[in-house]
């Protein structure tokens, strides 16, 4: 099992988790655009815009420093940091290649463990790896077929489009990028950061608003033998993960329901073996007040609830909070201040073979400011309660600084 590892020194990103919001007078067209990555290290796509060069290239470096103040496994400080390389090609303009899009994406990543310090489950930094290692992190291409459909086929983090939403983007936990009912699933994890998998994704833009998705892809992600290699293996019993998604508009915002199932067999904590894995999740998003005169500013908030197969995982429940404000200080417009909580609950079987606690729960407070086009410092605050649902873990505190830099050519 990998539980997701993507959010006291310095941290880098693409400049695309921005959170967005939704407010009581607004309407569905606030959500248009496709959903961003909500991992600072992974750029929604596309990278280019309409008009832009035909061929763009973003390179994006996010450096960490983390000080674990007090509870936890020890005190003490650690560094991450993630460097991304990003080009997108329209194959249309550059070669005639009507409705066809490239894109490969990069990342290094040093390896360090904020975790190792508060022992906690969900990850509190979402760049945070169980290696070093600089891989191939997404190579795919996408056709469009039609106006309101596309397939992409390639190697394909699955977080990029699913269970993805832009006002949680704001928070540096693992947990509010994909839902850690999710993430901790799978041999290797599902295919999100850091190491992606074979998939081929449809999506629909159906009237009105609502949008659909659905992917197949496989079920272990590169080489759980060697984790520094970007490897695409397929059989082995590795089976295959399927997901479909649906998002329904809002007249505020938008809601997302998603299913997930692994097609291979898996040891259950009775001591069984048992033949798929899945869970459910539904996600939401709305702005909840506009500041006069700027749509961009205000409050906007977010919520997620998951379910897993408590006989196959760790955390069977899942659930998610949280609020973020732009321009809450006067003269900063484009500054976000945002409060979330994720809490995950661990499943019965689960603690009749362990001493476990019943949840883990993770407190965030995080100011994001950008300083110039290019360069963004975001300063957070995490406590952890039941820091890995382990009850001989006193609750942690930590205290981080991220810093982002961020250039398009």
């Amino acid at each position: 099992m990998r539980e997701q590892r993507a959010r006291n020194r310095l941290v880098c990103a693409p400049l695309t988790a921005l959170a967005f919001a939704c407010g009581s007078a607004a309407s569905a067209a606030d959500i248009e655009a496709d959903p961003p990555s909500p991992h600072p290290h992974a750029i929604a796509e596309p990278v280019g815009t309409p008009g832009d060069d035909p061929l763009q290239l973003e390179i994006a470096y996010t450096a960490d420093i983390w000080q674990a103040a007090s509870g936890g496994l020890r005190r003490s400080s650690v560094y991450l940091d993630n460097l991304d390389i990003l080009v997108e090609a329209d194959l249309d303009r550059l070669f005639g290649w009507e409705g066809a899009t490239a894109f490969v994406y990069g990342l290094y990543n040093n390896g360090r463990s904020l975790s190792a310090l508060t022992g906690d489950a969900q990850t509190a930094s979402n760049i945070e790896t169980d290696v070093r290692a600089a891989r191939l992190y997404e190579a795919w291409l996408e056709q469009q077929l039609g106006a309101t459909t596309s397939l992409r086929v390639g190697l394909y983090d699955l977080n990029a489009e699913f269970d993805a939403l832009e006002t949680s983007a704001l928070f540096v936990g693992s947990a509010h990028g994909i839902g850690t009912d999710v993430s901790q699933s799978g041999e290797n994890g599902p295919s999100i950061f850091p190491v992606t998998s074979l998939a081929a994704r449809l999506a629909w833009d159906a009237p009105g608003g609502w949008k659909a998705r659905a992917a197949v892809l496989d079920g272990v992600p590169g080489d759980p033998a060697h984790p520094r290699r970007t490897a695409i293996r397929l059989g082995n019993g590795d089976g295959a993960l399927l997901i479909g998604e649906i998002e329904a508009p809002m007249p505020a915002g938008k809601l997302l329901l998603g299913y997930w199932r692994y097609t291979s067999a898996f040891d259950t904590f009775d001591g069984g073996r048992r033949r798929g894995n899945d869970g459910i999740y539904l996600r939401g998003e709305t702005r909840l007040s506009r500041e006069p005169g700027d749509a961009e500013q205000g409050l906007a908030g977010f919520f997620r609830l998951g379910l897993a197969d408590g006989r196959i995982n760790m955390f069977d429940r899942f659930a998610s909070a949280g609020v973020s404000y732009t321009g809450l200080v006067p003269g900063r417009n484009e500054d976000q201040f945002g409060l979330a909580l994720a809490a995950a609950f661990t499943s019965s079987a689960y603690r009749r073979q362990t001493a476990s606690d019943r949840s883990e729960v993770a407190l965030e407070l995080t100011y994001r400011m950008p300083l110039t086009g290019w360069l963004t410092v975001q300063p957070s605050l995490h406590y952890i309660v039941n820091p890995g649902a382990d009850p001989a873990i006193r609750d942690a505190l930590t205290v981080g600084l991220r810093t982002e830099l961020a250039v398009r050519f």
